[in-house]
């Protein structure tokens, strides 16, 4: 019964799709304000109904439900609540669900917080988001429904993949969605702000909270995702340059100069063009990344699906969308202008570079994916594309980013003197090169490790410098406390963003140049030394998981005469799949991590350990962190919410159109 429900409730989310999306949009344009009103409720009914779907299937797992095939497919008896629940998003049918919940909830959320919008734009919003939902139900309804059933109903349960079966696969894919799905927002402003033709600044500044927010999720879920396969695939990386990893990471480098367009069309109503292009190609990207997982071209434990008709659709839908968008850009943007004036030494100029360069990043990432499946699929034989290349192709496009980083916020709007540039900069530049060079004699690093540590401390001391430079200017008299309080919160998540670049870029340039790794074959009693730290193994064990058996080494660590700390790598085999996985042992610590996983027994019953050594590895993390908070305090800055009350007042004294954008 409670499946029934749920593919039900499914098919009545695809009606108000269609009521949300048909209605609305045709009524902006023949001005009928009682079709634009059906997008509140009809949005929030679609949410209602799917997240009551969504309910009926995570019902399914927690109750073992296995006459509903995708249960029995994800699932099993002795596998724990918590990772039941997290099976309701472990498979093809599943992630798509949580994907269509989580575009509901954005669209919710839109016609809830966009009071400040005027009821034409609104209800294009709405509906332009309404018609990408009626592609996704339509997909999940006909050629991917999670409450397909199987009768009679399997005993057991196949098992969740073990490589799922971590806290990760509950936070990560969840996060990652809401800034994947998120940019669909964007996107739909985008095609709002092309139907009316009206591309100015207050397009721009009711868009850019919510990719700002997007894009903080998409931070948020890509941190957890590389810090999910550093400690659960056992041999201690953070980034493998897969075809998954690249699917989120291409529309997180053009959401990056979307963002920054988004500030230039808001202040100085330039790049409207350029930045309603970069909104359709970051949401046409994350539809290419549902293709890529979804559709079973990809060889990852990510790429679920395995029927052609699946990527049929999704190229069928995805040259609807993003042929469509493009077309009516090329019929809208040459009526478009082309906003203010600025010389070639200008903030406008540097953030134009900038972009150009994240496009041309991503451009070589999506070759770097695409090439081996074009190859593949003309039979022209298969090849593999991994960190070599990206390491060759994408390293060089960033190193001026980085450049840029800590200049553009000195540069002034429209014009600016090199000149007097140069001569703020100079300490920074100076501060930064002897930092590098004091590094490099203390450690013995490669040139390459010591250009990242100098690219690291130029951003994190010229957002530094940037910050006191705006404190001086303040009143004479004014408490420090004060002018800190007084600086925006847009300009404080500029900052914050910033800085957490310059810690990831310090992380990934420590752990490449200095960390270590042995490989050695240990018996209990052997011990072996990395990075001045010693590994001991005292004993092996058998132990016994709700699901799983494993053999569990105890190793002692000692540094000098310090007192040994205790970690316990395991080699578990999951009982339904009878899958081995190598549960890795991670000492973490400001400025390093010790890491050891255990291997497989050689026919001597010696057994293959790999330990690592790994300097500043957490700061590739934290770098993440601090940008998505950069990011938060971005988007919750007070001229936001400001415009959003003073549209509120407007509409109360029956003036909803004459608000000040």
């Amino acid at each position: 019964m409670i499946p029934e429900l749920g593919n039900f409730s499914l098919m009545l989310a695809l009606c108000l799709a269609l009521v949300q999306s048909i209605f609305p949009i045709a009524g902006s344009f023949r001005g009928n304000a009682r079709w634009m009103a059906l997008a509140k409720p009809a949005a929030a009914g679609q949410f209602l109904f799917v997240a009551f779907s969504f309910a009926c299937l995570v019902y399914s797992f927690i109750a073992n439900d296995f006459s509903v095939t995708y249960v029995e497919q994800n699932s099993n008896s002795l596998l724990p609540v918590y990772y039941r629940i997290a099976g309701t998003w472990g498979g093809h049918e599943g992630s798509l669900l949580l994907w269509i919940l989580m575009l509901t909830v954005w669209t919710f959320a839109v016609s809830i917080f966009s009071g400040q919008l005027p009821d034409e734009t609104k209800a294009r919003v709405i509906g332009v988001m309404g018609l990408i939902s009626i592609g996704f139900l339509c997909f999940l309804l006909f050629t991917s429904n999670p409450f397909d059933r199987t009768l009679p109903a399997a005993p057991e349960g196949q098992d969740l993949n073990p490589l799922l079966q971590d806290f990760g696969m509950i936070v990560h894919p969840p996060l990652l969605y809401m800034g994947y799905v998120g940019f669909s927002v964007a996107f739909a402003f985008a095609i709002a702000a092309l139907m009316g033709g009206q591309l100015d600044a207050a397009w721009a500044r009711w868009s850019r909270p919510w990719t700002l927010v997007a894009w903080m999720f998409l931070t948020l879920g890509i941190f957890l995702g590389s810090f999910w396969a550093y400690y659960e695939l056992g041999w201690g990386g953070w980034w493998f340059w897969d075809a998954v990893e690249n699917a989120s990471f291409m529309p997180w480098l053009v959401g990056t100069a979307l963002v920054h367009s988004l500030a230039v069309t808001e202040k100085r109503g330039s790049f409207k063009n350029w930045t309603v292009l970069l909104a359709i190609i970051a949401f046409s990207l994350s539809l290419l990344g549902t293709f890529l997982v979804r559709s079973g071209v990809l060889t990852s434990v990510h790429a679920f699906a395995t029927d052609p008709r699946r990527g049929l659709y999704i190229l069928i839908f995805l040259a609807i969308v993003i042929g469509g968008s493009l077309t009516l850009y090329a019929w809208r943007a040459p009526k478009v202008g082309l906003g203010g004036k600025f010389s070639l030494v200008s903030r406008e100029s540097l953030l134009l570079v900038n972009n150009v360069l994240l496009l041309a990043a991503a451009a070589t990432v999506l070759l770097g994916t695409l090439y081996p499946l074009f190859l593949d699929a003309l039979n022209l034989g298969k090849i593999s594309v991994g960190p070599p290349y990206f390491e060759t192709v994408f390293v060089p496009l960033m190193l001026p980013v980085l450049l840029l980083m800590a200049v553009g916020p000195f540069v002034r709007w429209k014009s600016a003197s090199l000149k007097e540039l140069v001569l703020r900069l100079r300490w920074v530049a100076l501060a930064s090169v002897l930092i590098a060079a004091m590094i490099w004699l203390m450690i013995s690093a490669s040139p390459m490790s010591v250009l990242g540590i100098a690219f690291a401390a130029w951003i994190v001391l010229g957002s530094a410098s940037h910050l006191a430079e705006r404190l001086r200017h303040a009143p004479a008299g004014t408490p420090l406390t004060r002018r800190l309080a007084s600086q925006p919160r847009s300009y404080w998540g500029m900052l914050v963003a910033h800085v957490g670049i310059g810690v990831f870029v310090l992380g990934v340039t420590m752990v490449k140049g200095t960390e270590t790794t042995n490989d050695v074959n240990m018996r209990v009693g052997d011990t072996t030394s990395i990075g001045g730290y010693t590994f001991r193994l005292n004993r092996l064990e058998n132990i016994k998981g709700p699901n799983y058996t494993a053999i569990r080494g105890t190793f002692d660590v000692a540094r000098g005469n310090d007192k040994p700390i205790t970690m316990a790598p395991e080699k578990r085999m999951f009982t339904a799949r009878q899958m081995p996985m190598t549960e890795a042992a991670i000492d973490r610590g400001f400025t390093r991590d010790l890491y050891i996983s255990l291997g497989e027994q050689a026919e001597n019953g010696a057994w293959v350990v790999r330990v690592q050594h790994k300097p500043f590895v957490s700061w590739i993390w934290a770098g993440c962190l601090i940008i998505a908070f950069g990011g938060f305090l971005a988007a919750s800055d007070r001229r936001y919410r400001l415009h959003a009350r003073k549209r509120a007042q407007a509409e109360a004294h029956g003036n909803p159109i004459n608000v000040p954008a």
